[in-house]
């Protein structure tokens, strides 16, 4: 079991998916020949070829339709935009076609593919190229909206979205990219889509994250533990949606506090469908308020003042003591 970096996962997913399953068909804006704009399909088109790596125009709208009539007919297209700032051009395509072909057949038509899209902020990108804007995906029926957190469960969560029969929103987090190494192993490993994980056990509040968030949010459990005793435990959506309740309820109500943490902005956003979801699954349990640790109901800023926008420790302890004062 060797040590990977997030997109060093990423390309053993895709490379043995397509190893096994000649349906699986990879293609986006530099996915062959420069191997992705952050190299997550390196090595792919020397391996696989022109027919299953496939290089496209710039038009996100018609990636997007020729995976969807990839997958009707039997492929399983994993299509990457670059920046997830650039996937609302696919959004016609997802919300009136991949997201309803099911239910419009009446079960007839099964739509498999992976839109694959770097988010988020904190690599001092460009306007477009840093939004968190999982809530559109995850409010729309049909599409099923995964965020990866680390390398091994990035892995794990695309092998199985390549093999879901439903179309897969795929959610990476481009400031985790290569920020940090984990064990990955070389045999095949898949985390179901719709389950959460409880990653770190505490008795005094309960921590609810994801994605690039959820490295602040364990580095902040453990000042909480270091520098005031605090227990946190901690879970990790993975699945926004479908959304994992049970688990993250269940902690609460052991617990009875909660903080949620997310850098896309806090309005509406999905810490809204959390704080709802313990509301009516353990509101009788709760001894303060639930609060969100999120970004701003504004554009994010550029690179000289996105780091004030972005959930850190600070923000994060400071939010807890608080919550555990009430």
């Amino acid at each position: 079991m060797g040590k990977m970096t997030m997109v060093q996962a990423l390309n053993m997913a895709l490379a043995q998916e397509m190893e096994k399953d000649d349906r699986v068909i990879v293609l986006g804006e530099d996915v062959g020949v420069d191997g992705g704009v952050f190299r997550v399909t390196d090595g792919l088109l020397e391996r696989f070829g022109v027919e299953r790596v496939v290089d496209t125009p710039l038009a996100e709208s018609g990636i997007t339709g020729f995976s969807i009539g990839m997958a009707v007919y039997g492929l399983r297209p994993v299509c990457e935009m670059q920046f997830s700032g650039f996937s609302y051009y696919a959004m016609h395509q997802m919300e009136a076609h991949a997201a309803r072909l099911r239910w419009r057949s009446q079960g007839r038509f099964e739509v498999p593919m992976v839109l694959r899209c770097p988010y988020g902020g904190g690599v001092r990108a460009l306007e477009h190229h840093s939004e968190s804007r999982e809530a559109y995906w995850a409010h729309t029926p049909g599409l099923k909206m995964v965020i990866p957190s680390g390398p091994r469960n990035a892995r794990a969560l695309l092998v199985s979205a390549i093999r879901d029969p439903d179309p897969v929103v795929f959610y990476e987090p481009k400031s985790v990219y290569r920020a940090f190494r984990e064990e990955v192993p070389e045999e095949e490993e898949t985390l179901p889509i719709g389950r959460s994980q409880l990653v770190r056990e505490g008795r005094d509040i309960t921590l609810i994250s994801y994605g690039a968030s959820m490295r602040a949010t364990m580095e902040a459990a453990e000042v909480l533990r270091d520098k005031d005793g605090i227990e946190t435990e901690i879970i990790d959506l993975l699945s926004i949606s479908p959304l994992d309740d049970g688990l993250f309820s269940a902690s609460v109500r052991k617990t009875g506090r909660a903080v949620v943490v997310h850098e896309a902005p806090r309005s509406f956003g999905t810490g809204a469908e959390v704080v709802t979801r313990l509301v009516e699954n353990a509101f009788l349990y709760l001894e303060a308020p639930v609060r969100r640790v999120a970004g701003f109901d504004i554009v994010i800023p550029l690179y000289q003042r996105e780091q004030q926008y972005l959930p850190d420790v600070y923000r994060i302890v400071k939010a807890v003591r608080e919550t555990l004062s009430f």
